[in-house]
């Protein structure tokens, strides 16, 4: 029987189609793999230019994990101390009343009607004194210190040594070991993506390092990546940053390094641009540390309905952030349901071009970490972080600095 030799005219189009699909298949891949091997070779030729190169990563090995707790109340940090007032000059009517009183002292008088005299004058000055005094004021928005004591609290010496003894059962607030929250990362950007996201907090002594990774797509040929480094000192109001470096890198595109400069009375933005330092000031990765620190210290700022103030640097610009307690919410996590108050800033008018903001949601127990955090340019232009696992800490700072670079920031 004669054989065929050739495939049916139907087969040839179906094997031709399939070589095309595995040819497209083929370059796809060759493209990704081209890109990561060109993003790398990007990256490590950047480092050797100490102009644009990011600030060394700091080695930590995170060797515990945090389980969720009620959080236990915690006294603030110590404020550095400060040279003691000057007492207010009398007013004229206390220098009034002292001079009467000088005239009946020339008469004689008895031991009875001396010692009368005398409490009455130290009644009057010690009312005046407290008149003329000024009440301080404390917003409770921009600082992370105890909130001031009502005039009758301080007047009262009941109350005044129940507040003392109630701040001094706390025990102070120690700054934590270095911490890992690892996120999930959902959103759209010229379509749905997917990826992963870090927030790493870092301490050696008085020094910190907060790094916020972000990776949209896969890990061995992502689409975008970027690294947000804040460095700088820690005090008795919280972190002080020193600088802000931002790393972007989008493939087929141009790798994009910016920087922001804190010096001691001047911030300087990524464009040169110079502005007065405001106390208290933040920078885009170091403030959701800073507001972890806060709620630590002052858990009734974290209540719907209050807000919570700072300068915060950006890039391009620096203005007073506001955000708002709007609500509370139950969110689910792989590790269960967890409680969490919905952090949203304030409209401040017309955004910029690229502005970004985020919103946030603060766990207090889980030691007041973002669990969630929305950054957004646009209503279509948006990622979503959800915690994907529990946190993770650093061995003991003594630990942790030895296991680092050996270059602190």
């Amino acid at each position: 029987m004669d054989r065929r030799l050739t495939a049916p005219a139907g087969a040839d189009r179906t094997s031709r189609g399939r070589r095309r699909l595995a040819g497209a298949a083929v370059v796809v891949a060759v493209v990704l793999v081209h890109g990561a091997v060109t993003r790398e070779l990007a990256v490590r030729m950047s480092e050797l230019d100490p102009a644009h190169a990011m600030p060394q990563r700091i080695a930590v090995s995170f060797t515990r994990t945090i389980e969720p707790t009620a959080p236990t109340p915690v006294a603030a940090a110590a404020a550095p101390p400060r040279a003691a007032p000057v007492a207010p000059r009398a007013p004229r009517r206390v220098a009034r009343v002292a001079s009467a009183t000088e005239v009946v002292a020339s008469a004689p008088e008895s031991a009875a009607v001396a010692a009368a005299r005398a409490a009455s004058e130290a009644a009057a000055q010690s009312d005046a004194v407290a008149q003329a005094m000024p009440v301080p004021h404390v917003d409770p928005t921009t600082t992370a210190t105890s909130p001031a004591r009502p005039p009758e609290a301080a007047s009262s010496p009941t109350l005044a040594s129940a507040g003392s003894s109630a701040q001094g059962s706390a025990p102070p607030f120690e700054w934590p070991a270095s911490t890992r929250v690892s996120y999930v990362l959902t959103g759209n950007y010229r379509g749905e993506v997917s990826g992963q996201a870090q927030v790493e907090w870092i301490r050696l002594d008085d020094r910190y390092q907060v790094n916020l990774d972000l990776l949209v797509g896969p890990e061995f040929a992502p689409l975008i990546t970027r690294r947000m480094t804040s460095e700088g000192s820690i005090a008795a109001s919280g972190l002080v940053p020193a600088r802000y470096d931002e790393d972007t890198q989008v493939v087929f595109r141009e790798r994009r390094r910016i920087s922001v400069g804190f010096e001691p009375d001047a911030v300087v933005l990524a464009d040169g641009q110079r502005r007065e330092r405001l106390e208290g000031v933040q920078d885009t990765a170091s403030q959701f540390i800073q507001l972890t620190y806060l709620f630590s210290t002052r858990p009734e700022l974290l209540r719907v309905g209050s807000t919570i103030a700072f300068p915060l640097a950006l890039p391009r610009t620096m203005d007073r952030w506001t955000y708002d307690v709007v609500e509370e919410q139950s969110l689910v996590t792989p590790f269960g349901r967890l409680q969490a108050f919905h952090l949203k800033p304030r409209p401040r008018g017309q955004r910029k071009a690229n502005e970004l903001s985020a919103e946030m949601w603060i766990a207090p127990d889980l030691r007041y970490l973002p669990v969630r955090i929305r950054i957004e340019q646009d209503a279509a232009t948006f990622i979503d972080l959800m915690i994907s696992t529990k946190p993770e800490m650093a061995a003991p700072p003594a630990v942790a600095s030895a296991a680092s670079s050996g270059k602190t920031p």
